[in-house]
Formats: structure tokens, sequence, C-alpha cells
């Protein structure tokens, strides 16, 4: 599956969407051919697995539905949005479109979705209700997600063990205890085995810290939900491990990071901890050689609240401007709610996001999936909520995240610093100030 957090910057897409969008998204997508069949476009982004799997899928779908032609649409992530964004504002948007959190809001708030609420042909009842309405915006569902992830800590049981460390209980422990844990880890090891990768480079974790404190990273209509002190003390997490070498130095944490999953510590056999998407568990179980577990947060059960949610993995829309809405739901609905299509794709879109499917599927996973699956069912009631979609301009906090815990590292900023230029360049480019 392509990374649910994708570290290419945004904000040229970004800009393409926004001058596209000004357009009418009116027109545009869905066809009846001499035929009397109904002609869908479907757009998509994935590597070459993924399309083989969704034009089989696709064979399925036309075989049921006769009256309905699905014609393929797919690229790259790099490419995907600036050719939506495109096609959008040529009124020739595709009826089903693969849409991400961070655009969702963009899209929906100038019209260009179809409220799928009111789509008839499309059943939502069995969708996960911790993601049911992560696609609503304003009273309408602009997106509905095709499966779901969540944040982890993922740790290696024989880096630990190579350590002399036991392995935390993860329904307890704490912030202070993680810290203690990696330097712990690092020093028993000698250094060869570093305690954890360092969690400051993705906003995801924090919000999860954010969430833990009664806060949330981003508000219903888009503005920053917590308070500058958590942020501080979040980042202040981060200057204690680089002081008690419970993780990577400035310079190596940017190789590390620049390395992606592959690189990770974990994938290396270097360290013991580093936080990722539980879709990623099985590439860095592959990569390690070694069986990788997942682990809560720190800080679930000592917090105001618990912080962990489900994310969308991706949604399924449809664009406002297509001239068979109807048609273009059934189709969303066969991807969301049938068997036949789970069983093919498996976990490629998160793990479904209809419950009874993922169900279906899950002694067919591969076994880093089946233990993901089974660690999103042992979280699942510990759960609260989950997040509204990003306000627009959420793409470029990727980098303004990257580059500022860099500088923190590095001694140019202090934690309190950090947080207060973290605030001022996301409010600047949500327009949340």
């Amino acid at each position: 599956m392509a990374p649910v957090n994708p570290r290419r910057p945004l904000a040229a897409a970004a800009t393409a969407l926004a001058l596209a969008l000004t357009a009418s998204a009116c027109g545009g997508g869905g066809s009846a051919a001499e035929d009397g069949v109904v002609e869908l476009r479907y757009s998509w982004w994935g590597a070459d697995d993924r399309h083989s799997t969704l034009q089989q899928v696709i064979d399925i779908f036309e075989g049921q539905n006769p009256d309905i032609r699905i014609v393929a649409d797919y690229t790259d992530w790099g490419s995907y949005w600036d050719k939506l964004a495109t096609a959008t504002a040529a009124g020739d948007a595709p009826d089903i479109m693969m849409q991400e959190e961070r655009y969702l809001r963009e899209y929906g708030d100038r019209g260009a979705l179809a409220d799928l609420s009111q789509l008839e042909g499309l059943d939502l009842s069995k969708i996960d209700p911790l993601v049911a309405q992560s696609g609503d915006l304003d009273g309408a569902t602009y997106g509905i997600a095709s499966g779901v992830n969540a944040y982890a800590v993922l740790a290696d049981p024989e880096a630990f063990e190579a350590a002399g460390v036991e392995l935390p209980d993860d329904e307890t422990w704490t912030w202070e205890e993680y810290i203690a844990l990696a330097a712990e880890i690092t020093e028993a090891s000698d250094g060869d085995i570093v305690g954890t990768q360092s969690i400051a480079y993705n906003e995801q974790g924090f919000q999860i810290f954010a969430r833990q404190h009664g806060e949330r990273l981003y508000n219903e209509d888009g503005t920053l939900g917590f308070s500058e002190e958590t942020l501080t003390a979040w980042f202040e997490m981060t200057q204690e491990l680089l002081d008690n070498g419970g993780q990577p130095a400035a310079a190596q944490s940017v190789e590390i990071e620049a390395g992606g999953p592959d690189q990770s510590v974990l994938s290396t056999n270097t360290g013991a901890m580093a936080v990722f998407w539980t879709n990623q568990l099985g590439g860095i179980t592959e990569s390690s050689g070694r069986e990788i577990e997942l682990l809560r947060f720190p800080g679930e059960s000592t917090g105001d609240r618990t912080g962990m949610f489900f994310k969308p993995a991706m949604f399924y829309s449809v664009s406002a401007g297509s001239d068979h809405p109807e048609e273009a739901a059934r189709f969303v609905d066969f991807m969301l709610n049938s068997n036949e299509a789970s069983e093919l794709i498996l976990s490629d879109l998160g793990l479904p996001a209809n419950v009874d499917v993922r169900g279906h599927i899950l002694s067919s996973l591969p076994p880093a999936d089946e233990r993901s699956a089974v660690f999103l069912a042992e979280i699942e009631d510990s759960i609260v909520d989950g997040n509204p979609p990003p306000p627009i301009g959420a793409g470029q906090v990727v980098e303004i995240t990257k580059r500022i815990t860099d500088s923190m590292a590095f001694g140019d900023l202090t934690p309190q610093e950090a947080a207060q230029q973290w605030i001022s360049e996301v409010e600047a480019a949500t327009g949340s100030q």
C-alpha cells in the first residue's frame, strides 16, 4: 500500500488545486455509450500491483453490472493531484475518485464533490463508526473511508532482548517510562542499539499526545485545537531523548528520516522502537527479518483521555459534476461492501472500513496484516472518537514539522521556540490565525 503519510512536498499540488478549483466543477464525468451502457471514470493513485488488483475488481463489478462500464484512470502519487485539479478545472473530473484527508476539505468546500449521503444505492450502515463520519463536512458526506489504520509504536523484541530490557506493558506505560526505557536500551547496548527513532517528524504523533491532554490537532472549523504549552511539552520530550541518548543525534536522525521505513532503525536492526502506521508493519517486518510487535502509544491510560484513533487510509468520493451519480454510488457500494472486492484488495486500501468485510478477509491476510487487524480490534474499545478533516493547506504541515524538528535537534531552537514557530507557520499555511 502506498504510505498513508506521504513525504513528498505538497505545496505545488496545493497551488495547482487552488487555481483549478476556482473554475466550475460542473459538467464532465460519465457518459452513455451507443450501446446504452453507462461509462464511468474511476481515478486512483498507486503502484503497479494496486493497478492490477483494482482492474480485476472492476472486471468483477462489470460482470455483475452489465449496464455500467468502468474506465480505469490511474497514476502515481506524485502526479495524481495535479492531474485531478486540472481535470476538475476543465469540468472533466472523474466520476469516482480516490481522495486523501489533506485535500478532502479543499474539494468539498469548493463544491467539487457530491454528498454521498444523498445518493441512492450506497449502503453505509456497516462502516466502522470510528471512521464513518471522517469524510463529513458541514452536514454533507464528501468521502467514505476505504479502510482504516492506526498510528502505533512498533517494537523489536529481539532488540529488547539483546539489550537485556523487557518489553513495556503498553496498556499502562507512561511517557516518562518511554523516555527512560529508550535511554536504558541505548546505554545497556553501548549504543549498538538505539532506544527509539525520533517520533517528532510526524504531526500525527503529536495529535495523539494532544488528544491525551483533552485537546486536538485541528478543530472542526480547521483552527488549531491545542495550547502552546502542550506542543512545547511534546518537543521537550524529543529534546530529553536527544540529551539522554535515547534517540539518534540530529544528523543521523535526518538520514534515517530521509530513508523512509526501509531505513528505519527497526528495518536496519539498529533500534528497538519507532512509530509508524499499522499498515506499514508488513514492510518493516520484511525489511527487518524479524517479528516486529505493535504497541499502544505511551500515556493512553494516564492522560485526560485516550489519544489513539483510527485514520481513514483514503476516501472514495464522487464528483458533483458526474452525469451518473447513482451508478457511481453503485460502484462505491461494491468497493465498500462486497466480499468479492475485499478478497482481492485485502488491506491494500487499509483494513476494510466495513466491519463485516474486515472480518471476512481476516484469515486471508498476510501474517503481518493479520496482526495489524488483531491490534486494531484490541484497541478499538479504548478509542473515543475520530478527527475532523484537516484544514485547507494541511499538506504543508508535513514539511513544516520536519524542518522545525531538525532545527530544534541541531540546537537552533528551544522546545518552546519550536512550538511557537510551528504554530505560527501552520496557522499561516492553513489560514487559521
